[in-house]
């Protein structure tokens, strides 16, 4: 047996024993704001800080994020909400960046005590919805906003690979 050929068969050896990547595109998140004041300078701020807090929680876990240009996400969406709407059109996009799944987010506010963040997970492969992530949000806080995308990740492990450990309620990894 040769050198080349023991390599071979101790890295395929080790390949099975680690996990698959697993790639997830998140997009950013967008504002759908229901209150009477919409679109706020405030609100714009803290929906553009999902998905950083988000791709960070799910970084540590061990999932690989994938990065797609905000002018690719825009280019491929027809409009609010299509993306959110068009799972075809959101795994499409995912494919194109080499992504297995896509998180399409959206902040939904109704009120002006509470928001709703909301997810839809498709698997890029046969454009399916695997998941309708849905965290409430009370209030503005950045704490408040941070516990929620923890919420929110946990969530999407759960559909995945489970191997998110969430901090536990009252505390919030150090970033």
């Amino acid at each position: 047996m040769t050198v080349r050929t023991l390599f071979g068969l101790l890295f395929g050896l080790m390949s099975l024993n680690s996990p698959a990547e697993t790639r997830i595109a998140i997009l950013n998140f967008e504002l759908k704001d229901l209150t009477l004041a919409p679109g706020i300078p405030a609100e714009i701020k803290r929906t553009r800080s999902i998905r950083p807090l988000l791709a960070g929680e799910l970084a540590s876990a061990g999932y690989t994020i994938v990065d797609i240009p905000p002018a690719a996400q825009q280019a491929a969406d027809g409009g609010v909400g299509y993306l959110f709407d068009h799972t075809d059109a959101a795994a499409e996009l995912g494919r194109q960046f080499g992504a297995d799944y896509v998180l399409v987010g959206r902040l939904h506010k109704p009120s002006f005590l509470f928001a709703y963040l909301m997810g839809h997970l498709v698997r890029v492969e046969n454009q399916t919805l695997i998941g309708n992530i849905i965290t409430e949000s009370k209030g503005p806080n950045a704490q408040l906003v941070r516990k929620a995308a923890e919420s929110m990740a946990d969530k999407i492990d759960g559909l995945l690979d489970n191997r998110y450990d969430p901090p536990p309620p009252g505390k919030s990894k150090p970033h």
